[in-house]
């Protein structure tokens, strides 16, 4: 079995054990690798975000969602908010009743979408007024929680209530480029605003020592979790 193609993702998740106990698993490593990626890091010790944002006609989300939701150690998966209520309820139901489900969240506003980006694909509003309003979609159709940008966290965090999880990604600490967002925030600000889970890419994968820059930044969200 050719295992070179998944090799450095693998490589960098065992310098990253300890460090972290969620990996995203996200369209790239998933087209090229498959499963077999899943499987390869589960046995690491790490669970899974699995970051494919379906979005699709209901029948055809909620047999991904089934389909992923059977891979070993799948804690966190992505859908689109924008495919609506019925594609997300049928999402949701595609998990049964058992307990130890992986939570299904809903993208709302891409981080790297700005105002005239929403524009420009025919949505009217502001990325936060669409992404407050999605989110409560979300929860209409019983989704566990959405994937915000920390700018819009608290507005969410408000209306939808405690038991309601936010992802934040588009996280950098404050000496770190934004790259292609144009909505990020550092992680403190991230957990002030109310976030349950931090997305960190780049600043980590991207690190002379990856270890290092995570362990950074954990403290960085200790720091803020202490803080009245």
């Amino acid at each position: 079995m050719d295992f070179d193609r998944l090799q450095p993702a693998y490589a960098l998740a065992r310098r990253l054990r300890g460090k972290a106990g969620i990996v995203k698993v996200g369209s790239q490593l998933f087209t090229a690798e498959g499963p077999r990626a899943v499987r390869k890091l589960v046995e690491l010790g790490f669970e899974i975000f699995l970051d494919l944002k379906f979005h699709d006609i209901p029948n055809t989300v909620a047999g991904a969602v089934s389909s992923a939701a059977a891979l070993p150690g799948i804690r966190l998966l992505t859908i689109h908010t924008t495919g609506g209520v019925a594609m997300m309820s049928a999402a949701q139901g595609a998990l049964g009743r058992a307990k130890d489900h992986p939570a299904i969240l809903g993208v709302t506003v891409l981080t790297s979408m700005g105002p005239q980006t929403l524009k420009e694909v025919g949505i009217s509003g502001t990325p936060a007024s669409r992404a407050l309003a999605l989110a409560r979609l979300a929860k209409k159709a019983g989704l566990g929680g959405v994937v915000a940008s920390a700018h819009e966290t608290a507005a969410i965090r408000r209306a939808c209530g405690r038991k309601f999880l936010i992802v934040v990604p588009g996280v950098r600490p404050a000496d770190s480029s934004a790259n292609d967002q144009s909505r990020v925030a550092t992680p403190v600000e991230a957990i002030r605003a109310g976030a349950d889970y931090l997305v960190v890419g780049r600043p980590i994968t991207a690190a002379v020592d990856p270890a290092k820059a995570a362990e950074s930044i954990a403290k960085e969200i200790a720091s803020a979790a202490r803080r009245p």
